[in-house]
């Protein structure tokens, strides 16, 4: 009997450039279901919520290779168990909390918590939204050389969230433009050549950011379904 869930995941996949990371958004989702993804091949897991995540880590720790993605609003009171639990962290929204995780980071590293630096990207709010978080793209640049003081994240590049009720041109046009700030930072070198990922693209859109350059896509109902 054919499993839904692995069909949509392979109608998915057809799809996809080989050079775009599918990452899997699995709140809400059972550790059965998500060891059901993992065995067919997927092995980049995202979650929003910080305890649930962490339980499901506990539960799924003999799948060794799995890579861990937090990419939900993260409160700096919960920056410590974040770089202590995730290998990658995409939802980076201000200073602050760079700040934070940096300081925690350091920390870790110290204390052989973990071995190496986490990977981070950077969320920009590249249209006005009140519902969504992160750096206007003015803001972004005035907080740019403080960032690059930041020495125990490893910087990987962009993450942007839309709003909702946007055109398909506009949906593109904006990715487009985040595309545009990150070729920007890379020509004027302002990160090491590895700030090269596009963290951009949901169920809804992630067709339309593959297309203007994202290279992680973030998809959740269109492999699970709707979820409560």
């Amino acid at each position: 009997m054919s499993n839904p869930i692995i069909n949509n995941l392979r109608q998915i996949q057809e799809t996809i450039p080989s050079n775009v990371c599918l990452i899997a958004v699995t709140k809400t989702v059972s550790v059965e279901v998500i060891q059901t993804v993992y065995e067919a091949g997927v092995k980049n897991f995202a979650e929003n919520k910080l305890q649930e995540a962490i339980d499901k880590q506990e539960k799924l720790k003999h799948c060794r290779d799995i890579c861990w993605h937090f990419i939900g609003h993260l409160q700096t009171n919960k920056a410590k168990k974040a770089v202590e639990s995730f290998e990658w962290i995409h939802s980076v929204d201000s200073l602050k909390l760079a700040q934070k995780l940096d300081f925690h980071a350091q920390q870790a590293l110290e204390n052989g918590v973990i071995g190496k630096l986490p990977q981070v990207c950077l969320q920009i709010k590249f249209l006005p939204d009140e519902n969504k978080y992160g750096w206007s793209v003015d803001e972004f640049y005035q907080d740019l050389s403080e960032l690059l003081n930041l020495k125990n994240l490893h910087f990987r590049g962009l993450m942007t969230i839309l709003p909702t009720g946007l055109s398909s041109e506009e949906i593109l046009s904006a990715f487009q433009g985040v595309a545009n700030v990150a070729s920007n930072l890379r020509k004027n070198q302002y990160f090491p050549p590895d700030f090269d990922q596009l963290s951009m693209g949901m169920s809804g859109d992630y067709s339309l950011a593959i297309e203007a350059g994202a290279t992680m896509i973030r998809l959740g109902t269109i492999i699970f379904g709707d979820r409560k």
